[in-house]
C-alpha cells in the first residue's frame, strides 16, 4: 500500500479513531454494519464531531474564524477531491463517491454558526437548528445506505429526518445542563431552564416518541445491510431516553442521564436477537 491509497487509509483509520474516541454509542452501531458501510459512516461522523467541537469547547479561540476556515477547507477538499487535512480528506472521498447533495453540509454548517450566536430559540429555529444539526447528518447516512438509488432515498428521507431529529432531542435533555452552565444555551424552544418542571420535561419526550415512532418505520425498510446497525442506534437512544423520562425533572437539570456499558452490551445481544429471529 503506497502513495494516496495509504494516505487515504490513514484518513479513514483518523475519522474511525476519532468516532470511537468521542462516541461508544454510534461506534457500536456503527461496528454493526456491513463492512463496506462503516468507513463511509465514520468518516461522515469525524466531519459533523470536528465542526461540533469548534462551536462547543473551542472557547478561548476565535470560534467564528475557525469555523469559517473550516467551512471553505471543506468546500476546498471535495473540489479538489483531496485534502491534507485527514478527517476532511475521508469526508470528501464518501461526498464525491456517493455524490451527497452538497445542501446538507450548507444547511449543516448554518446551524453550527447559528451556535455562537443563538443561545434560546423560538419554534422556528428551533426547527430550523434541529434540521442543520441533525436531520441533514441521518439524509447523509441515508445517501450512503441506498447506494445511489433515488427512489428508496426519497420514500426513506422522512424517516432518516425523524430519526436524526429523535437523537438530537435525546441529546438536549440528557446534555440540558451542561449546555446552559457551560453554553447558556437553551435549545428547547419556550423552556426556562431555571424553572424546568415535569410538564415542560413530558411534552418534550412525547415529541421525541412521536419522532421515534415515524423513524421505526423507515428503520425497517432499509437496505438489510444497513438495518441491524440503525436499529442498534435506535434502541440505544429509546434506552437512554427511558432513564430520562423515569427521572424526575430536578435531577434531569443537575445531573448527566448514561446507560451504562453493561447495559448497552446486554442491549446489543437482545437487539441481535431480534434481528436474528425477525422480529423487529
Amino acid at each position: 500500500m503506497q502513495g494516496l491509497t495509504l494516505y487515504n487509509s490513514v484518513s479513514f483509520e483518523a475519522s474511525r479513531n476519532l468516532t470511537k474516541r468521542y462516541s461508544t454509542s454510534f461506534t457500536m452501531g456503527i461496528r454493526t454494519l456491513h463492512k463496506r458501510f462503516r468507513e463511509p459512516i465514520y468518516a461522515i461522523y469525524g466531519f459533523v464531531r470536528c465542526a461540533d467541537e469548534i462551536v462547543d469547547t473551542f472557547h478561548n479561540h476565535n470560534q467564528k474564524e475557525l469555523l469559517e476556515n473550516f467551512k471553505n477547507e471543506t468546500y476546498t477538499a471535495i473540489n479538489n477531491g483531496i485534502s491534507t487535512n485527514p478527517i476532511l480528506n475521508s469526508f470528501q472521498i464518501i461526498i464525491n463517491k456517493y455524490k451527497i447533495d452538497l445542501t446538507l453540509i450548507d444547511s449543516f454548517l448554518h446551524s453550527m454558526k447559528m451556535d455562537l450566536t443563538k443561545q434560546t430559540h423560538e419554534r422556528n429555529t428551533y426547527d430550523e437548528y434541529i434540521y442543520g444539526s441533525a436531520e441533514v447528518v441521518g439524509l447523509m447516512c441515508l445517501t450512503v445506505f441506498v447506494e445511489g438509488n433515488k427512489e428508496e432515498y426519497n420514500k426513506l428521507k422522512g424517516a432518516a429526518c425523524s430519526l436524526g431529529a429523535a437523537f438530537q432531542k435525546v441529546n438536549f435533555l440528557r446534555d440540558i445542563k451542561s449546555d446552559f452552565d457551560e453554553r447558556g444555551r437553551i435549545y428547547f424552544p419556550n423552556v426556562d431552564f431555571k424553572n424546568f418542571n415535569s410538564i415542560s420535561k413530558e411534552a418534550i419526550e412525547n415529541e421525541i416518541e412521536n419522532d421515534f415512532a415515524k423513524a421505526y418505520q423507515g428503520i425497517l425498510a432499509l437496505p438489510k445491510d444497513a438495518r441491524f446497525g440503525v436499529y442498534v442506534a435506535y434502541r440505544y437512544y429509546k434506552r437512554l431516553l427511558h432513564r430520562i423520562k423515569v427521572t424526575p425533572a430536578s435531577r434531569i437539570v443537575n445531573e448527566r442521564i448514561r446507560v451504562p456499558n453493561n447495559e448497552k452490551a446486554s442491549l446489543l445481544f437482545r437487539s441481535f436477537c431480534r434481528y436474528q429471529l425477525n422480529m423487529l
